[in-house]
C-alpha cells in the first residue's frame, strides 16, 4: 500500500517511479524483506524451545502461548509509528507462529483416530488457507484509505484472540496428558475425543505403555533422535519442511501483490490477483482432505509435484518471452493473466500436495518420545529455510529475472524424486505402528531392522 511504503519504505516507491525500472528489481529494498522475515526467525526461534515446552506443558498450553503472543505482535503492528516497533511486532508474531506451529499439527495427530488422521491434519493447512484468502480480502478493502494498513496488520487480533479462547476450551491430548502423569485427565480427554460409547480402555493402556517405555529410557529426547534406527524419521523431519518451502509457495504467497504488479497489472489489480490465488489453494486443500486418506500420501505427493514443476518452467518461458532478458519490456494484459492462470494451477498443485502433507507427515511418523523433538526440528527447518527464502527473494528476483522459477522448478523436480523413492505410504496406519513402515522399506529398513525401535512407540 502506498501510504504505508511512503511511511516506512520510501526508498521503494523513489525506485518505482523511475522512468526506466527494471520490472523485476522495483521492490528490490533488505529493510522490506526484513520486515516480512523477521517473522520467521522469531518462528525459528520459538520452535525450538517449544520442543521441550510442548512436552512438559502440554499441546494446549503452547497454543494458549502462541495465541497471546501473537496478539500482542498484532497489536504493536497495526500501532507501529516506525519501523523498530513495525520489526518488532513482527518478531512477536513470529514467536507465536513458531509456538502454534510446534503443537497445533502434533495436537490433531493424536487426537484423531488413524483412518481418518490425513483428514484432521490437512485442516490445518485449510485454515491457513482460510487465513490467507482473508488477508488479502481485508488488504484490497483497506488498500484505498491512508490508515488501511494500521487496519491491515491490526485486524489479526482478531484470529489471534479466536486462538487463544479456542485452545482455552479444548482438553489436551491423551498422549500429552500421559506424559505428564494425569491419567484420570487422560481417560477423560479419550472419552471427548472418542465418544462416551466407544471402550478407550485398551487405548489408554497403550498409551501408558508408551509412555513407560519412553520414561524407561530416560534419554535426551535431542540425542536420542539422532540414534541410527531414527535415521529415516530425522531425514523426513529436515527434508520435508525443506522441500515444502523451496518449492516457492511461500515466497509467491507473500509477494503475490508485488509480483503480480511487477508482471503487468495495476495496484489493485495484483491484490485481486492475489485472492484468486489464495481461492484457487484453499479449494485444492478441500480435495487434499477428501483424497488423503483414499489414495495416501505418495499418490498426492508426486502428482502435485509434477504438476507444480511443469506450471514454475511455463511461467519461466512466458516471462522470458515477453519482458526479455533485460526485464525492461512491459509485458501485456493478456501474458499477464496467463503468468496467473498458470501461477493458480501451480497454487492448486501444491495445495493438495507439499502444502497440508508437509504438516500432517512429520507429525505422524514419530515414536511417542521424541514426537515433540521431531515436531520442532521440523517446524525449525520450516522457519529456517523460509527466512532464507524471504530474505533473498526480491534480490534474486532483480538478479535472476525469469530464472528464479526455473531456480525453483529444479528444486520441485529433486524433492519429487525424493518421495518416490525415500518416502514409504503411512495412510491409515496406527501411530503405535508407524515402525513397520520403515522396517518394510527397501531403503531405511537397514537402520530400523533388528533393533527395539518397534516397542517404544
Amino acid at each position: 500500500m502506498v501510504p504505508f511504503l511512503k511511511k516506512f519504505f520510501p526508498s521503494v516507491l523513489r525506485k518505482g517511479a523511475e522512468a526506466k525500472t527494471n520490472m523485476y528489481c522495483m521492490y528490490d529494498s533488505q529493510v522490506l524483506t526484513a520486515f516480512t522475515s523477521s517473522l520467521y526467525i522469531a518462528g525459528l526461534a520459538a520452535s525450538l524451545v517449544a520442543s521441550r515446552l510442548t512436552a512438559v506443558l502440554g499441546r494446549r498450553n503452547i497454543m494458549v502461548l502462541g495465541g497471546c503472543t501473537f496478539l500482542v505482535g498484532a497489536a504493536i503492528n497495526g500501532g507501529a509509528a516506525n519501523i523498530t516497533m513495525l520489526i518488532l511486532g513482527r518478531i512477536l508474531l513470529g514467536l507465536g507462529v513458531g509456538f502454534t506451529n510446534q503443537a497445533t499439527p502434533v495436537y490433531l495427530s493424536e487426537v484423531a483416530p488413524a483412518k481418518w488422521r490425513g483428514a484432521f491434519n490437512t485442516g490445518f493447512q485449510f485454515f491457513i488457507g482460510i487465513g490467507v484468502v482473508a488477508a488479502n480480502c481485508i488488504n484490497y478493502g483497506t488498500a484505498k484509505r491512508t490508515w488501511g494498513w494500521r487496519l491491515s496488520l491490526g485486524l489479526a487480533v482478531v484470529p489471534a484472540a479466536i486462538m487463544t479462547i479456542g485452545a482455552l476450551l479444548i482438553s489436551d491430548t491423551p498422549s500429552s496428558l500421559v506424559e505428564r502423569g494425569k491419567l484420570s485427565q487422560a481417560k477423560e480427554s479419550l472419552v471427548k475425543v472418542r465418544g462416551k460409547l466407544s471402550d478407550v480402555e485398551a487405548e489408554l493402556a497403550e498409551l501408558m505403555k508408551c509412555s513407560e517405555i519412553a520414561k524407561a529410557a530416560n534419554q535426551e529426547p535431542f540425542v536420542t533422535i539422532f540414534e541410527r534406527q531414527y535415521r529415516p524419521h530425522l531425514v523426513m523431519s529436515i527434508a520435508i519442511p525443506f522441500f515444502q518451502q523451496v518449492t516457492g509457495i511461500n515466497i509467491i504467497a507473500f509477494y503475490a501483490p508485488v509480483l503480480f504488479q511487477s508482471v503487468g497489472f495495476g495496484s489493485d489489480s495484483a491484490l485481486i490477483a492475489s485472492i484468486i490465488l489464495g481461492l484457487v489453494n484453499l479449494c485444492s486443500i478441500l480435495v487434499s482432505t477428501f483424497v488423503v486418506d483414499r489414495s495416501g500420501r505418495r499418490f498426492l505427493f508426486l502428482a502435485g509435484g509434477i504438476q507444480m514443476f511443469v506450471c514454475q518452467i511455463a511461467v519461466a518461458c512466458v516471462l522470458a518471452a515477453t519482458t526479455g532478458v533485460s526485464g525492461t519490456r512491459h509485458i501485456s494484459k493478456g501474458y499477464a493473466i496467463l503468468v496467473l492462470v498458470l501461477m493458480c494451477i501451480y497454487a492448486a498443485g501444491f495445495g493438495w500436495s507439499w502444502g497440508p502433507l508437509s504438516w500432517l507427515i512429520p507429525s505422524e511418523i514419530f515414536p511417542m518420545k521424541i514426537r515433540p523433538t521431531g515436531q520442532s526440528i521440523s517446524v525449525a527447518v520450516n522457519f529456517g529455510t523460509t527466512f532464507v527464502l524471504s530474505q533473498t527473494f526480491l534480490t534474486m528476483l532483480c538478479h535472476f529475472k525469469y530464472g528464479t522459477f526455473l531456480f525453483y522448478s529444479g528444486w520441485i523436480a529433486a524433492m519429487t524424486i525424493f518421495v518416490a523413492l525415500f518416502l514409504p505410504e503411512t495412510k491409515g496406519i496406527p501411530l503405535d505402528s508407524m515402525y513397520a513402515v520403515w522396517e518394510r522399506h527397501w531403503y531405511w529398513g537397514r537402520f530400523v531392522q533388528g533393533t527395539p525401535q518397534g516397542h517404544s512407540q
